[in-house]
């Protein structure tokens, strides 16, 4: 019988595709430890097992660049050669002539380019003759750095082993020697046993639109939700209905035709059959539509890895070309998203590297002068957070140049200096997501931070529906938070209902829902905050930030919705609370796009459509709601422009003190926790120093106490503002050397103003 080779060539690709990603993932780790012996073995079994499958499929092109591949690696492991970069730079030449053969033959296509110049100077490496490689493959490796989909997804079929189900199945047309290859790579001993199909070849599309299918099943489980609800509307109806006949038939002394009567009593009980059979129906349409929803999903979801593990050879090439050392580090690869997802995270996940690389992390010289290794590192992690993956892109570099970027929002009349000087840290820092914004003297061919920034946030907003945050330190790094949901198939939604109509928020945003008394709303300024849990929350009213008209009438207790992004979060006014339910999301027309409220739009059970609110973009309008600042006398010209640093763990804590403060003219700078601060006060003379206690590292408590031992802050007012409201505190804060103790509980700011014009004298 003739030897098909096509039956092979996809089992083959697989196979040989997770071996150059060993051998990348080797060669990377090589350039840290060149004596890993452990690794050097690996890379060069690697190698082996892709010249020998090839070889046995009569891929002569591939068989002879790993075969000379191999012979390479075999002398660096036999120490006849040593490791070097030079040495490193035809070794990755090499897997990546034979990953592009690779894919050239799993699409079928002829492989025509002339390898014989690589496999001498293969040989020649192993021969211990290296010389620089000039390849012109320059960026290559940056190109394949994102997901490498390909349109098939391999999925296990029932009943197999765990062993069986990674082994592919041998054709029965195939040779002997490769069918007892394959057999004894599953695990089984005798070629003739009976194995099961393990794995089911599938293309993307067909799966796609079983996904497409499911979610149209999920909106039509809501449909029968909203029928039942109607019908134990009827119910209730046609029960009101019997009473009133028998109401009718008792006021006329039981006279009262019978017809009307047995008619109100069939209909009542025919509707309560009803009910009960469509109660038991939809219980159990859930059921399996939530088990179908689950597995479905499932079968889409790929781990994190498949991006991550391209990211080392990435970095390890675009650092060389522009001379500086980066190693990166990632974790959480195991996290897992859906397929659609994966495939569109790749790119911006790519850019922000870039920017790290280029401009994040310092020259190894600059690095050194200023106490760091010179080696700069990237981490790159993911984890599962409140029903959310959060991946964070952190660099040990410079950190983002706030002044430069005021700087250049000067130059291109963006802000006047005013504005720039009252804008807090955090919105400086989102410029950078602004169209053609950078603050890079020279546009590399590598990245310039900002250019390009505002297209990785439309990604992930409105594209992944998922948010962006920057938090940066100067000389000390910059951290890129990246949340997503984990499908974009089907997504969880909180029904509200504001000024009588409904709209939807994701949950995956949303952390609580409270009840608080109109009394205990504070005035922070010009806006609405309440105290929650030792942080203050920033509340806005849904009717005024979507701009539809209030309600008649307040309730005394108003219903506050806490959503949250990253480390900040707002308080969101609504009316009425209706339902929580799985819905698929439609995206907004293309003349709808600039509606930068709301995200996309789903269909209810009655057919209605509602709007799904993006909270980011909620969470920006409520920071540009302006207002008359109230309940704070005038401060002091003479005060005006002193300088004042508020230390807080609470992001909200931080911004609500800051634009109180700056809202009466007065320069402030924050701290996160009370080392931070300490660090700060010691750099730079603070007039006075606004602290919480409750803090990691150092609490408030300790960093007053350290302070007063310091020779530039023994007489500098320092007012602590805790929850903490015990007497035994407030005497501590005393001892310690606080001149003022304010509660959150009973905050005001006219109170806080007040306080420190009192201890400026």
């Amino acid at each position: 019988m003739a030897f098909d080779i096509a039956k092979f060539i996809g089992r083959f690709a697989d196979e040989a595709r997770e071996h150059i990603g060993k051998l990348n993932e080797g060669l990377v780790a090589l350039e840290k430890n060149p004596d890993d012996a452990e690794t050097i073995n690996a890379i060069f079994r690697s190698a082996h097992t892709i010249k020998g499958s090839s070889r046995m499929l009569k891929l002569a092109q591939i068989s002879e660049v790993a075969h000379k591949l191999e012979d390479a690696l075999g002398a660096l492991r036999e120490k006849t050669i040593v490791y070097s970069t030079e040495l490193a730079d035809v070794l990755f030449k090499a897997t990546d002539v034979i990953a592009d053969m690779i894919e050239k033959t799993a699409a079928g296509q002829e492989i025509t380019a002339d390898n014989s110049l690589l496999c001498e100077e293969l040989a020649k490496v192993a021969e211990g003759a290296v010389s620089p490689v000039t390849s012109g493959q320059k960026g290559e490796a940056e190109e394949n750095a994102g997901l490498n989909t390909h349109e098939t997804v391999t999925m296990p079929a029932e009943g197999p082993s765990p062993a069986e189900a990674k082994a592919p199945v041998p054709s029965e047309s195939a040779p002997p020697d490769i069918r007892q290859q394959e057999v004894e790579r599953a695990g089984v001993k005798s070629a003739h046993s009976n194995k099961t199909l393990a794995t089911v070849r599938i293309s993307a599309d067909k799966l796609d639109e079983l996904i497409k299918l499911m979610g149209e099943l999920v909106s039509n489980q809501n449909r029968l939700k909203q029928a039942l609800r109607d019908i134990k509307a009827t119910g209730r109806a046609a029960k009101k209905n019997l009473e009133l006949v028998l109401k009718r038939k008792k006021e006329n002394n039981g006279i009262f035709p019978d017809a009307v009567v047995n008619s109100a009593q069939s209909l009542f009980a025919e509707l309560n059959q009803l009910l009960s059979g469509m109660r038991d129906y939809n219980n159990i349409q859930e059921l399996l539509t939530d088990e179908l929803q689950t597995n479905a999903l499932r079968m889409r979801m790929v781990p994190l890895s498949t991006v991550f593990d391209s990211l080392p050879r990435m970095v390890r090439d675009i650092a060389r070309s522009i001379g500086k050392e980066t190693e990166i580090v990632t974790e959480g690869g195991d996290i897992e998203l859906d397929k659609k997802m994966i495939e569109k995270i790749g790119d911006p996940l790519v850019h922000m590297i870039r920017n790290a690389i280029d401009h994040g992390i310092e020259a190894p010289e600059e690095r050194i002068k200023s106490g760091k290794p010179a080696r700069g590192t990237i981490r790159v992690s993911a984890s599962y957070d409140a029903g959310s993956v959060l991946i964070v892109i952190a660099d040990d570099g410079s950190g983002i140049p706030l002044e430069r970027i005021k700087e250049k929002a000067l130059r291109k009349k963006m802000y006047s200096e005013d504005e720039l000087a009252a804008m807090s840290e955090s919105a400086v820092i989102d410029m950078i997501f602004q169209p053609g914004f950078s603050t890079s003297a020279i546009i590399t061919d590598v990245s310039g931070r900002g250019v390009g920034m505002d297209v990785v946030k439309r990604n992930i907003v409105e594209e992944l529906r998922g948010a962006v945050s920057i938090e940066s330190k100067a000389g000390k790094g910059t951290a890129f938070n990246v949340r997503l949901p984990m499908t974009l198939a089907v997504m969880r939604i909180l029904l509200i209902g504001v000024s009588g109509m409904t709209f939807g928020i994701m949950t995956n945003y949303v952390t609580e829902i409270v009840r608080v008394a109109e009394s205990d709303f504070k005035q922070v300024v010009d806006k609405k905050a309440i105290t929650l849990r030792n942080e203050f929350v920033s509340v806005a009213g849904l009717d005024n930030l979507l701009n539809v008209p209030g309600p008649a009438g307040r309730a005394q207790e108003p219903l506050i919705i806490i959503v949250r992004i990253g480390s900040e979060n707002i308080g969101l006014i609504v009316d009425t609370l209706l339902d929580e339910e799985d819905m698929v999301i439609k995206s907004l027309p293309p003349h709808m796009k600039n509606i930068h409220l709301v995200s996309g739009v789903a269909l209810s059970g009655k057919n209605e459509i509602i709007s799904i609110l993006h909270v980011p973009g909620l969470m920006e309008a409520a920071k540009e709601v302006s207002g008359e600042g109230k309940g704070a006398r005038a401060v002091k010209e003479e005060e005006k422009g002193l300088r004042v640093l508020v230390v807080d763990d609470s992001v909200n804590t931080r911004e609500i003190e800051k634009s109180i403060l700056e809202a009466y003219g007065y320069n402030v700078e924050l701290a996160e926790d009370g080392m931070e601060a300490l660090e700060k006060a010691r750099e730079f003379k603070y007039d006075i120093i606004i602290t919480d206690v409750e803090m990691p590292r150092l609490d408030g408590f300790s960093l007053t106490e350290k302070l007063r031992k310091e020779e530039n802050y023994r007489d500098t007012p320092i007012i602590i503002v805790t929850s903490r409201e015990k007497d035994e505190d407030k005497k501590r804060g005393i001892r310690v050397g606080a001149n003022a103790y304010i509660v959150k509980g009973t905050f005001d700011q006219s109170n806080l103003l007040e306080t420190m014009q009192n201890l400026m004298g």
